[in-house]
């Protein structure tokens, strides 16, 4: 059995896995797999199984999962350093140097006419990946705005992805088709919405958009359609939460006036000197929010 056989159970058993135990468990026996090369790696889609759990609201989840991409990111390097042979062998079959340069030259000559990436040479599983290292030329359309949008999408995908460089085209293709249908054109809003998409998508903090985006589980058109705070990473929207709610406090508290009481208890320090105030943050069938300060140690609370 190939190495690409033995670790295709393990993908599957990882992304169906219903508890934090058992991803665990499936990660680590992945962290111990001795047989890991570029070729593996892209055949069982094991780096995007694993990559996408880098972003994990379980902390030991997404530090396992870190662990093993840079495990695994030392070992594919080391496998290309060895030799040219080893990088030669994790191509597909047939795409030799020669029939790269032809598909380069064919793809310059006639733009219209999508680019195989079949022939781009080996896929690397790094952080410095582009379409000019992919050996990708991006021109499909004759649109050179177009062509450039999508070759934006395309290395902001591909720039830590082990996936093959032909799934990342065709995903790039079809987010700036649909922005492009969404927007009736490369209008400024079509080109604003571009590099909404790319500044999100090559956020270093958030791999695991990419990997969502690139395996399909974040279909493109609803992608195209999400807000940067949609996009935002889990740590990102709980970061933006906390700003959010120490700047009502702020603005609720400019000018106010607080009344002082011990019917209150801080959590923090447990004394009972505070003040509060009470405001309609929401519709006026609903209770009244009460905003609460420790005056010892400036603890802030809320409660309806």
């Amino acid at each position: 059995m190939s190495a690409a056989s033995e670790l295709k159970p393990l993908v599957k058993s990882l992304n169906s896995a219903s508890s934090e135990e058992e991803t665990l468990k499936i990660l680590n026996t992945l962290k111990d797999f001795a047989k890991i090369t570029e070729a593996v790696l892209r055949e069982s889609k094991a780096g995007l199984a694993v990559g996408k759990l880098r972003s994990n609201a379980s902390k030991p989840v997404s530090e396992l999962a870190k662990e093993i991409v840079r495990k695994w990111k030392h070992e594919v390097e080391r496998e290309k350093a060895a030799g040219g042979g080893s990088k030669g062998a994790a191509k597909p079959p047939g795409a030799s140097a020669p029939a790269k340069k032809a598909v380069s030259s064919s793809a310059a000559a006639t733009p219209s006419t999508p680019v195989t990436p079949s022939g781009s040479g080996g896929t690397k599983f790094n952080d410095t990946r582009s379409a000019k290292s992919d050996g990708i030329k991006v021109e499909y359309t004759g649109d050179k705005t177009r062509d450039k949008c999508a070759e934006l999408i395309y290395d902001a995908l591909v720039f830590d992805s082990g996936a093959p460089s032909e799934l990342i085209l065709n995903r790039a293709k079809d987010v700036e088709k649909t922005v492009l249908n969404d927007h009736g054109g490369t209008t400024a809003a079509y080109k604003a919405k571009i590099r909404s998409l790319f500044v999100n998508l090559k956020d270093k903090n958030n791999p695991g958009l990419r990997e969502s985006v690139i395996s399909g589980d974040l279909p493109v058109s609803r992608f195209c359609k999400m807000s940067s705070q949609d996009m935002a990473s889990e740590e990102r929207k709980r970061a933006d939460e906390l700003i959010a709610q120490q700047n009502l406090f702020n603005t609720l508290g400019a000018g106010e006036q607080e009344a002082e009481t011990d019917a209150f208890q801080c959590g923090r320090c447990k004394q009972r000197k505070c003040r509060y105030r009470q405001a309609q943050t929401r519709s006026a069938d609903e209770p009244m929010t009460t905003f609460v300060t420790c005056t010892v140690c400036n603890n802030r609370w809320k409660f309806s």
